[in-house]
């Protein structure tokens, strides 16, 4: 009898603790993305995303507002939704503009902003079906609470608002890639269209993503550090897996259980001839024995992405030709690296690259004269790239823009030679690249 006192007052316990610890009368609000109070182990009160804080993202439109003319109106949509099949949506990414300005990681929203209106928000509606198969949305409460605009209204009013504004407006700004027809088939629009009045909003947007602020290089930082330790894990396990699928899929893996949200783009591994090809995706073939392995990854953690190539030997040791070509990349990126200071350009380290390239190639007897055209053919690309929100970021800034403090670039000197590529039989096929994860360029360091 006391044993099953002992077992009901054991159970009657239990229950009762079960009862204390789940039961809470604190509601936490879901506006269908990560908040300090939903989501307190990745953000700090004050941030709107993780590491960038609400003064930051009114401080961004605050300087847009200075690049904009007098009377000019910015039209920004957030990117569609896009779809794999009928009912199955592809992993949605927020436009970088779109996110830049308001914050706001989900589809369906227009923000305008203005000298007169401030940053106005246009809000899906949540429909009831939509909450029980897809969860909570950031509705016109969020547009306010979360995001601090300072007027917002259900997508359903856009049609009746946005005509007046425009009319009143002499300039429109609006972001190309992601338009979408809900505001670009208002007749008020097509006619500002068809006198020249509509602009392109990147103009103006990747000349403030140009330069990270300390909060941006922070992210970034810790985006490249995640995207060198996966690569480090993966080249371990190279020995054991040589196989391109296993590989990438073992990258992917390692970035996410550091943090990373998601790849920045789908990882390159190449093994043997297919390292020469320089967006090679298929990544379906097994690595022979005595080839190298090119890979080209990066990770982004919240908006902020990483990129980052190697080429190793998974299935042994460089061989003396592999080797060759290889400190010849590796003493290029060294000797690019120490030009990364302010002053200096894209345009003008690529060039620096082409030179020690060139001078290298024709020593170890792959070039002969000084034909460029020939260079071009064992590599097409450019040294680097800026790099921030978007792998290829502030596409609209030139390579010869002098560098800043803050502008964050990749160093990617590389050689690919094809099978077709008329060289010395010992060098057929041989591809060797590196690169840099990320190179903040006031602060040159290695991963």
């Amino acid at each position: 009898m006391k044993i099953l006192s002992r077992k009901l007052l054991h159970q009657l316990s239990f229950k009762q603790a079960i009862s204390r610890h789940t039961y809470s009368t604190k509601k936490i609000s879901d506006f269908g993305q990560p908040t300090p109070s939903s989501h307190p182990q990745l953000m700090m009160e004050g941030e709107i995303t993780p590491g960038i804080s609400t003064e930051e993202y009114i401080s961004r439109r605050k300087r847009l507002l200075e690049l904009l003319p007098e009377k000019s109106l910015a039209i920004i949509a957030a990117a569609p939704v896009k779809m794999m099949t009928d009912v199955v949506p592809y992993t949605f990414r927020q436009d970088a503009d779109y996110l830049y300005l308001t914050g706001c990681q989900q589809p369906g929203g227009v923000a305008l902003l203005g000298h007169e209106c401030g940053l106005c928000m246009f809000m899906p509606e949540a429909k009831a079906r939509d909450i029980v198969w897809q969860g909570q949305i950031a509705g016109v409460d969020a547009a306010l609470e979360i995001f601090k605009a300072e007027k917002a209204y259900p997508m359903s009013k856009l049609d009746k608002i946005l005509p007046d504004m425009i009319k009143r407006s002499s300039r429109l700004f609006h972001n190309k890639l992601t338009a979408t027809l809900t505001y670009s088939d208002l007749e008020t629009f097509q006619k500002a269209a068809h006198l020249g009045k509509v602009s392109d909003l990147s103009i103006l947007t990747h000349e403030l993503r140009w330069v990270k602020s300390p909060a941006e290089l922070k992210l970034m930082k810790e985006s490249a550090s995640i995207a060198c330790q996966a690569l480090l894990q993966t080249m371990l396990h190279s020995k054991t897996c040589p196989h391109e699928g296993m590989l990438s899929a073992q990258v992917e893996y390692e970035c996410r259980m550091r943090g990373a949200q998601r790849m920045a783009f789908n990882p390159v591994v190449g093994g043997g001839p297919n390292g020469s090809v320089i967006h090679y995706s298929r990544n379906d073939q097994k690595i022979e024995d005595g080839d190298l392995v090119l890979m080209d990854m990066g990770c982004e953690l919240h908006g902020y992405c990483s990129d980052l190539t190697r080429t190793w030997p998974p299935c042994g040791s460089f061989s003396s030709v592999q080797e060759e070509l290889y400190d010849l990349i590796l003493q290029t990126n060294k000797e690019c690296m120490r030009l990364c200071k302010p002053g200096s350009s894209i345009r003008q380290i690529h060039n620096y690259s082409v030179e020690l390239l060139c001078k290298g190639l024709k020593e170890i007897g792959i070039m002969k004269g000084d034909d460029f055209r020939l260079y071009h053919q064992l590599n097409p690309t450019s040294i680097g790239h800026y790099l921030g929100m978007d792998v290829h970021d502030s596409s609209m800034i030139s390579y010869d823009r002098p560098l800043k403090p803050g502008v964050v670039i990749t160093i990617e000197p590389g050689i690919y030679i094809p099978s077709s590529f008329d060289s010395s039989e010992r060098f057929a096929m041989v591809c060797v690249i590196g690169c840099y994860s990320g190179h903040k360029q006031d602060e040159p360091r290695a991963c």
